[in-house]
């Protein structure tokens, strides 16, 4: 039975709470870390009038904390206070990122200290092969004020209990299926070889992103990107093309990570317009036609004249 499956115990577990803080040369670094382009002023030059962070920062913050400095990563990965009860212990070399989401409850300041997260674990999920662990955070001011909350998954490969088990107090929207049509906008966008080694200094220091006998030794053939580099950069082009390039039109952005993307490689992101306010998207691989990014959906406030409803 579901309800004798120890993994129940992990749902709703609150995890301590992080200390998280950035400054404007935080904003500047992650917005060329997604690929900002020469001429994206207003998240790549701070004397821009209309400057501003990009609001997918916020995911950066669970790596980062409130450090200026490289941060170990498998320090940051077995986390601080108690084990989640109900949980088996999971190996870090074979965790893997499933899905993704941010929605931005207020805009986010260019700077922020004595900010928090605030963390608890909202899902867990057993299958054939391994467990998934769905994890909230949400972003709060020094008075408590939420700003923003994201919900992710991690798929620990090969982790298992007793059996079959599915919880969730807490789900992300997930795009539509695509309309049986053309998409309204397409955007390509080249990832560069060096695009990894400058996201992870945003605060995402894992080995496997700039050792490639760390890629050949999982399986992925040497480097690949950050899952979440990736959406940043379609969460860039999206805003640029459907919000005007105005950082603070993307309210909420989600997406499952569906196949790997190596630093050089070349992208191209569909968006149906589904609502006046409401894309849901595909990002592919333009060599393979592969996707890399599914089931995106983001609510954004268009541009005058861009809504295609």
């Amino acid at each position: 039975m579901a309800d004798s499956n120890p993994l129940g115990k992990a749902v709703g577990f609150e995890q301590p709470t992080q200390n998280v803080a950035w400054n404007t040369r935080d904003a500047l670094l992650y917005a060329v870390g997604i690929g900002a382009k020469a001429e994206d002023f207003p998240i790549n030059y701070e004397l821009d009038p209309n400057f501003g962070l990009f609001p997918t920062y916020p995911v950066v913050l669970s790596f980062k904390g409130e450090s200026q400095d490289v941060v170990n990563f498998a320090d940051n990965f077995k986390g601080d206070g108690p084990a989640p009860p109900g949980l088996p212990k999971f190996d870090p070399n074979r965790v893997v990122h499933g899905s993704q989401y941010i929605e931005i409850l207020k805009p986010l300041p260019k700077e922020a200290k004595g900010w928090q997260l605030k963390k608890r674990i909202v899902g867990v999920h057993e299958n054939k092969t391994g467990i998934i662990v769905d994890a909230e955070s949400v972003l709060v001011d020094q008075s408590g004020t939420p700003y923003a909350k994201m919900l992710s998954s991690s798929f620990n490969i090969g982790a298992k209990t007793s059996g079959p088990f599915s919880k969730a107090l807490v789900r992300a929207p997930a795009g539509q299926k695509p309309p049986a049509r053309e998409p309204d906008w397409t955007i390509e966008d080249a990832t560069t070889p060096e695009q990894a080694i400058v996201y992870r200094l945003s605060g995402d220091y894992n080995p496997l992103h700039i050792d490639p006998r760390i890629g050949k030794a999982a399986g992925f053939g040497g480097v690949i990107l950050h899952g979440l580099a990736t959406f940043g950069t379609a969460a860039r082009g999206i805003v640029k093309v459907v919000g005007g390039a105005d950082p603070n039109s993307l309210k909420a952005f989600g997406v499952r990570f569906t196949s790997p993307v190596k630093p050089g490689d070349a992208l191209v992101t569909k968006i149906w317009q589904v609502s006046p306010d409401e894309i849901t998207f595909v990002t592919v691989n333009k060599a393979t036609g592969k996707p890399v990014l599914g089931g995106g959906y983001a609510k954004v406030q268009f541009a005058k004249g861009t809504s295609k409803l």
